[in-house]
C-alpha cells in the first residue's frame, strides 16, 4: 500500500472456519491487506491472538469467526467476531505475560475491549497511528 493509499480509509472483512488452522490464514489476509501500512506487523499480532482466542474460548470452535479491519490516515480499527459462549475468567498466572497483555501494550490503555455475551462477542483493538 503505498502512502497515499494508507492514507486513504480501507476496510476488510473475512469470515474463517472456527479451526486452529484457520487463524494462520487471517493472520495472512490481514497482512495481504495492510501490506505497507506503518501498523501492519501489529495488526498482525493483534489479529493472530484475537482469532486464537475466538477459536480456543468461544463457541466459534468448529463453526466460524469473522475479522474485520477498517483503516483511516489516523488510526487502524481491528475486529473479531466469535459466537459467544461461557465466559470463564481464570486467575491470572503472573508469571508470563497473556496474549491480551501483548495487545495492551501495543495499543496503550483504552484502545482495546472486549463487548457482547454467551450469544456474541467481538474483540476489538485500535491502533493510533503517528501523524507525519
Amino acid at each position: 500500500m503505498s502512502s497515499t493509499a494508507a492514507q486513504a480509509a480501507t476496510s476488510y472483512t473475512g469470515v474463517f472456519c472456527g479451526r486452529p488452522d484457520q487463524v494462520g490464514r487471517a493472520r495472512h489476509a490481514i497482512a495481504r491487506h495492510l501490506a505497507g501500512h506503518p501498523a501492519a506487523d501489529d495488526a498482525v499480532l493483534i489479529i493472530s491472538e484475537l482469532a486464537a482466542n475466538a477459536v480456543l474460548h468461544s463457541n466459534s470452535a468448529d463453526q466460524f469467526f469473522t475479522v474485520r479491519a477498517r483503516a483511516d490516515e489516523v488510526s487502524l480499527h481491528l475486529e473479531v467476531e466469535d459466537l459467544g459462549g461461557p465466559w470463564d475468567p481464570a486467575p491470572r498466572d503472573t508469571t508470563r505475560p497473556h496474549g491480551l497483555d501483548v495487545l495492551q501494550a501495543l495499543t496503550g490503555p483504552g484502545n482495546w475491549g472486549i463487548n457482547g455475551d454467551s450469544t456474541g462477542r467481538t474483540a476489538w483493538a485500535r491502533l493510533r497511528l503517528a501523524l507525519r
